[in-house]
């Protein structure tokens, strides 16, 4: 269980919001207070200035048990996939998942057809060629008088199961080549939707798309969980409390919200899922005239660095 949320601390001047716990109990907005809050998450992640693919640093067994993160890797189910044109050329597949934690459904956004889902494309009982087709589980593409999911005719592509219905990879029909680009991609309303400058997440998830599109394989694990799991609404307040003058993680250890750690949250205590390279996502911003500029954004990028210890560091200016 994570360790308790420490409050800052009362003091004398300053505007003030009431704790979610206590209706009517008064914490007031001052940096000194906010220095003094804790972080659940460790700082993991030492700044890079080199872009190149990192090595993630290595956790000990004993630091990995101790951090509020999963024993075991839940259940999860793909439920269908459909091919997607997109708008700036390449196709992706996306793919909706069911899981054993929550009634979300959370998306993979794939590029490259022959990445295959082992869920999706598993045999199951009692279902017909044209059932596998309406779910996905097909191979090559689907077109007007196809019969048979396994099997493309076009293409000739045949796909070979074992005793049991399991997909058999083989390189003719499935991916097998280097370990792929994946990104983990916490839903942004705002950011993705609202034209928001206060995060760069849009910009990262068009950022990664190119990425992926280029290399022609990739997969986007888009996680309908706001705010990294607070919500809509939790996410407007942590945006008022940094109008006050909380940073990013601040804002949501105020509303009893732990940070997070990507690489260590994906692995696990265990860690049943290996994350072999990570790659930095630099701003356009700090690089060209393009990108976003805003006094926003700049205060949650340097937290990301300062406080998050993200792979990623900001070029001094001379």
């Amino acid at each position: 269980m994570a360790p308790p949320i420490e409050q800052p601390i009362p003091v004398s001047s300053g505007s003030s919001i009431n704790s979610n716990e206590t209706p009517g109990e008064a914490y007031h907005i001052n940096q000194e207070a906010f220095q003094r809050m804790p972080l659940i998450s460790p700082n993991l992640t030492p700044s890079q200035t080199n872009v190149s693919p990192q090595v993630p640093p290595v956790i000990s067994q004993d630091e990995r048990k101790a951090l509020p993160i999963h024993d075991e890797l839940p259940i999860v189910r793909c439920m269908a996939r459909a091919r997607i044109p997109t708008t700036q050329g390449p196709e992706i597949f996306l793919h909706i998942y069911e899981n054993s934690i929550d009634n979300k459904e959370h998306l993979a956004i794939v590029f490259g057809e022959d990445i295959r889902s082992e869920s999706l494309f598993a045999q199951r009982k009692g279902e017909s060629q044209q059932d596998r087709m309406t779910r996905g589980a097909y191979v090559g593409k689907l077109f007007p008088g196809r019969v048979d999911a396994d099997k493309d005719t076009r293409s000739n592509q045949t796909l070979k199961f074992d005793s049991n219905g399991k997909l058999i990879r083989e390189p003719s029909t499935t991916f097998a080549g280097e370990p792929a680009l994946v990104r983990i991609h916490s839903e942004c309303y705002t950011g993705e939707t609202a034209w928001s400058a206060r995060c760069d997440c849009g910009e990262q998830f068009d950022e990664a798309g190119k990425q992926m599109g280029l290399a022609g394989h990739g997969c986007m694990v888009y996680l309908r969980q706001e705010g990294r799991g607070i919500g809509l609404g939790e996410k407007l307040k942590a945006y008022n409390l940094q109008d006050l003058g909380a940073d990013t993680v601040q804002a949501n250890l105020i509303l009893k919200h732990p940070a997070d750690d990507k690489i260590l949250a994906v692995e696990g205590k265990n860690q049943d899922v290996k994350v072999t390279e990570r790659i930095p996502m630099i701003p356009k911003a700090w690089t060209s005239t393009d990108g976003i500029k805003s006094k926003e954004i700049e205060g949650y990028l340097s937290t990301k660095i300062e406080r998050m210890g993200h792979l990623l560091e900001k070029p001094i200016q001379i």
